[in-house]
């Protein structure tokens, strides 16, 4: 495998489950745990996890095996990744853009991590928290922000084997532990049947466009395709390492804690507040479950057991999106590890700060306001999100599936996937080869339209 001559700051994992860990680490997120229920509830409840589903089976899973494959097959960071197996600047494009998703993403994500935070100290010293009024207190949550990028940093330090995979295998079971905790107890509580039926009786009826095409873009960010984030993690991959096996149980682990999540959600909401809207966005966690967790016994125990879950999520997922930039600038700068992870964190830090404000209504950039491809935008954490954690992302997932499906010889990626994975032949290879060169564009060509207007009013995922 081709590495830098920094290998020794560039590091390897030192076994496939520490690989899987880490890399659904990175996929296991705030999106599985707030973003999933809320988009559920706005979607048709269970029609939407049935079209989820599919949507990680047949889109999602091709394109993890595609930036694995890649990013093993050249040992790099994204840019490197394209530039190494022959890409020409407008591929390497896509590169680009994934260090710098991973960067803005991780500046303004680390926000909504502050927030988990300060929710942990609320809840085990039983303090109500109006979540509209803490979110407009810059004194709470910019500290709050820069201590949870601080962490991010400390573990990066640490290097692939000895800070993130050993991070990822301590986390990661913890994570299962508390969510699987707090899923029993919902859905034991009285009154959680409708709450159930709600979530896992799909009603047919109710999908339609839409409903696929926000779950197709669900089933991207959640599975942290189109991030580089897969494409690094692969670079650090021997050649003996299973893809095919080890994408499978990353997949299927955040489908796993995807569907924990709203199994976590639904059932305490329709019991405790029937009539409550469940598609209540961010507010869902922060404002809402805080009272349901009230009216369970111990509930600032659970509550702060809910929100240590939350915050596990998200620093599985920031260590992943500093570790993309940080690889870039070991590889093509020749930078230390130390260096480059001190230099992107505090840049982070203060490119967080304009995010925090904007929740704070008569702020400058709360008012920030304008149209972008045909959607309208509001304030910078939105477009933050929507250009970089949303437009970007289904951009780089297009690219990438037309690099190796039609600027490379896609047989040469189908035999890296074969190294490790004796069983990837036949019916299989020739089906993902056909995934990837055809099924792949064609859909995110029309999420992208679908993203302009061209189907109608816009979509912001």
């Amino acid at each position: 495998m081709a590495v830098s001559s920094n290998s020794e700051d560039r590091g390897q994992f030192g076994s496939s489950l520490g690989f899987i860990m880490a890399a659904a680490g990175s996929a296991v997120g705030l999106g599985n745990i707030w973003r999933f229920p809320y988009l559920t509830g706005e979607n048709g409840g269970g029609a939407f996890v049935f079209v989820y589903i599919l949507c990680v089976l047949f889109i999602g899973l091709p394109l993890l095996f595609n930036e694995i494959a890649l990013g093993r097959k050249s040992g790099k960071n994204p840019i490197g990744a394209i530039r190494d197996t022959g890409g020409n600047k407008f591929w390497q494009l896509a590169g680009v853009l994934c260090v710098l998703v991973c960067f803005f993403v991780f500046s303004y994500y680390s926000v909504i991590a502050g927030w988990t935070v300060g929710y942990i100290v609320t809840e085990i010293i039983n303090i109500p928290v109006d979540f509209e009024e803490f979110v407009q207190t810059p004194l709470y949550v910019i500290p709050l922000t820069f201590l949870f990028i601080l962490m991010t940093i400390l573990i990066v330090l640490g290097g692939v084997s000895g800070g993130i995979e050993k991070a990822a295998k301590f986390l990661m079971p913890i994570l299962f532990i508390i969510i699987l905790f707090i899923a029993g107890r919902s859905v034991t509580l009285e009154g959680a049947e409708a709450g159930i039926q709600y979530y896992l009786n799909p009603d047919f009826s109710k999908i339609n466009g839409t409903v696929i095409l926000q779950a197709l873009g669900q089933a991207f960010f959640s599975m942290s395709v189109g991030w580089g984030l897969m494409i690094t993690f692969g670079s650090y991959l021997d050649k003996k390492s299973n893809i095919i096996q080890s994408s499978g149980w990353i997949a299927g682990m955040d489908t796993a804690v995807a569907l924990l999540g709203g199994l976590m959600v639904f059932p305490a909401l329709f019991a405790l507040l029937p009539g409550k809207d469940p598609a209540a966005g961010p507010a869902l966690v922060f404002d809402v479950l805080p009272r349901v967790f009230d009216a369970m016994p111990g509930g600032s125990f659970i509550g702060a057991l809910f929100f240590l879950l939350l915050m596990v999520a998200a620093l599985t997922s920031t260590i992943s999106m500093l570790e993309v930039p940080v690889a870039y600038l070991i590889d093509d700068r020749k930078w230390n590890r130390k260096k480059a992870t001190w230099t992107v964190g505090i840049a982070a830090m203060l490119l967080s700060i304009p995010s925090a404000l904007s929740s704070i209504e008569g702020n400058f950039f709360a008012e920030i306001n304008f149209t972008f491809l045909s959607n309208p935008v509001q304030g910078f954490f939105g477009a933050m999100d929507f250009i970089f954690g949303t437009f970007a992302v289904i951009v780089i997932c297009l690219m990438l599936s037309l690099y190796t499906g039609w600027g490379q010889k896609i047989s040469e990626y189908a035999d890296e996937l074969a190294l490790g994975a004796p069983g990837f032949k036949g019916v299989s290879r020739s089906a993902w080869i056909f995934f990837i060169k055809w099924v792949c564009p064609i859909v995110i060509i029309l999420l992208i339209l679908n993203m302009i207007g061209l189907f109608g009013a816009p979509q912001a995922a």
